[in-house]
């Protein structure tokens, strides 16, 4: 009979750690959404100011309720080049402060008299925010019932959780073996290694801190699970380091491993030193019961938060050390230029859709740039017949094959995430059309340079008067691209009135090109072949100028 209560105790403990992740995961991704655009704002104003730096890291997590997002969006954030390296340093830094508010609202959550404990009531909002959810019909307050929802089923599962570790403690046999657990340093091995497995140092913390309060590990042991707690968590700032290509993202994630690692070990060292020089009466445990008699729950959640703002205030003065360690430790190799890739998003985002959409917009640009490049480079060569530039061509169209086959894929896994809010997912729907716009133009352009190699291969070429109006062509398409640019960085501004001038001007020189053809060629101005080049030319630089004028809002430019 004890071994199946045993049992029912470790479902009714895995349901608990199911429940609490599930809310944390709710929570954390409806916070996200809600907050993303200030929280993109917020992120990208990191200032040279260390303490800003820490600041705004704090608040961010603290918002989202989640350190692993903020770090995966910080590295975005630097592999994009919007931040520093330093910067990313002093948000990292800040976003360890915020994540242990977690403990806080746990240890909040079993104070209480021994019939109802404050868990209980705070369940209960998973309900109501249900409830909220069903009936509204608004997505903001839709929104803030999913919150509720999460907070609700995270002190629900915290609940079970604190029920299973008060029922574990009622058999000495398991008290005794867990009691054998003293090592502090295999603790913190065992902290890690969970934290890692579960990807939340939240999670670990909050089940650290309900053991310690059902008696079944005391405060020293859960200090030392919340030291591995905070190793373990850099696992997700190194996946996502991983898949990025920038080597500052790996040096963000480096610092973050250090920073962390650095911390655990001056606890652990001082600790050991703290006992070994008052025969054991002092160590960080015994400090903290003293200064929280009586409320276990308390005392492990206040060494969590202590522990984590001391770090930062040591560290902090020696950010720029840090970094250069950082730096020493992983160099700037030379970038693989040779094979296509993303240069601002990686499947790590797709988790933090407030910043990979962001990245998805800095990718499509980019895109544009590399389309709008190979138009001018064909554009040299029809009108020079020099093909120096043709390598150069050949590895712009397969990063443009490239983006247009994976990126559209990329959107697709970031909606299927369900982690977008409305306006995000309304931007993510227009990247469909966007990138096959931008592939279009580097076909047209691919056109260009056939018909340029066409005319070497028979001797043809264009008289000066016809180069100099296909040099007039170009800029205009340049001057368009520039505009559209414009309006599409920004993704609020409202495109340029000047945009329909430049369309007409595209269009009247296009058609006029084409009227004036069958007269040329009685003037011997175009022969056969250059006479096909030149129709072809006007042809797609036209379609180039609709399909730039594709990648923003349609409707505004044709009502003006």
């Amino acid at each position: 009979m004890e071994d199946f209560n045993i049992l029912i105790g470790i479902l009714r403990l895995l349901a608990g750690v199911g429940i609490f992740l599930t809310g944390c995961d709710i929570m954390s991704s409806n916070l996200e959404a809600a907050s993303s655009d200030k929280l993109k704002r917020l992120l990208s104003k990191v200032s040279n100011n260390k303490i800003v730096g820490v600041l705004i890291g704090a608040v961010a997590t603290i918002a989202i309720q989640s350190s692993s997002a903020t770090t995966v969006m910080t590295i975005g954030f630097v592999n994009a080049r919007i931040i520093s390296l330093q910067q990313a340093a002093t948000i990292i830094f800040g976003a360890e402060i915020g994540t242990t508010i977690t403990g806080q609202l746990v240890a909040l959550g079993m104070l209480g008299s021994s019939e109802i404990n404050m868990d209980v009531i705070f369940s209960a909002l998973a309900g109501l925010g249900v409830f909220v959810t069903m009936f509204s019909k608004h997505d903001n307050i839709k929104l803030v019932g999913n919150i509720m929802t999460g907070l609700g089923l995270l002190f629900a599962g915290l609940d079970m959780m604190s029920g299973a570790m008060s029922g574990f403690a009622q058999y000495p046999q398991l008290k005794e073996f867990i009691a054998v657990l003293d090592s502090s340093f295999l603790l913190i091995i065992i902290g890690a290694i969970l934290t890692a497995i579960i990807q939340s140092s939240s999670a670990m913390t909050s089940i650290s801190i309900t053991m310690v309060a059902a008696g079944l590990i005391n405060i020293s042991q859960g200090i030392y699970l919340t030291l591995g707690a905070n190793i373990g968590t850099c696992l997700t700032g190194m996946l996502a380091a991983a898949k990025a290509d920038g080597v500052n993202a790996k040096r963000t994630s480096l610092i973050q491993l250090l920073f962390n690692i650095g911390g655990v070990v001056l606890v652990y060292l001082s600790d050991l030193l703290l006992s070994l020089f008052s025969g054991g009466e002092i160590t960080y445990g015994a400090l903290f019961s003293n200064m929280f008699p009586g409320l276990p729950h308390t005392q492990l959640a206040m060494f969590h938060t202590v522990f984590n703002i001391a770090s930062v205030v040591i560290v902090l003065p020696f950010t720029g050390r840090l970094v250069a360690l950082a730096k020493r430790l992983i160099d700037d190799r030379p970038a693989d230029n040779s094979a296509e890739r993303f240069f601002y998003v990686n499947e790590s985002m797709i988790s933090t859709p407030s910043i990979a959409v962001e990245q998805i917009r800095q990718e499509i640009v980019n895109m544009s740039n590399i389309a709008i490049q190979n138009f001018n480079i064909s554009v040299d060569m029809i009108k020079t017949l020099n093909f120096d530039r043709e390598e150069d061509f050949v590895k712009n169209e397969k990063e443009l094959n490239f983006l247009n086959e994976n990126l559209v894929d990329l959107v697709l896994k970031i909606v299927q995430s369900g982690k977008v809010n409305k306006k995000d997912l309304n931007y993510l729907s227009s990247t469909y059309t966007a990138v096959s716009d931008l592939e279009s133009i580097g076909d047209y352009a691919e056109n260009i340079a056939r018909y340029a190699r066409d005319m070497a291969d028979n001797d043809s070429s264009f008289s000066a008067k016809l180069l100099a109006e296909m040099e007039a062509m170009r800029q205009l398409i340049n001057g368009l691209y520039l505009l559209v640019l414009d309006s599409y960085k920004d993704g609020k501004k409202k495109p340029s009135r000047d945009i329909k001038k430049f369309e007409a001007n595209i269009n009247a020189l296009s058609g006029h090109m084409v009227n004036t053809y069958v007269e040329r060629l009685n003037q011997n101005e175009l022969t056969g072949i250059s006479g096909t080049g030149y129709l072809k030319f006007y042809n797609d630089t036209e379609r180039i100028g609709d399909h730039l004028i594709n990648l923003i809002d349609k409707d505004y430019i044709l009502s003006h």
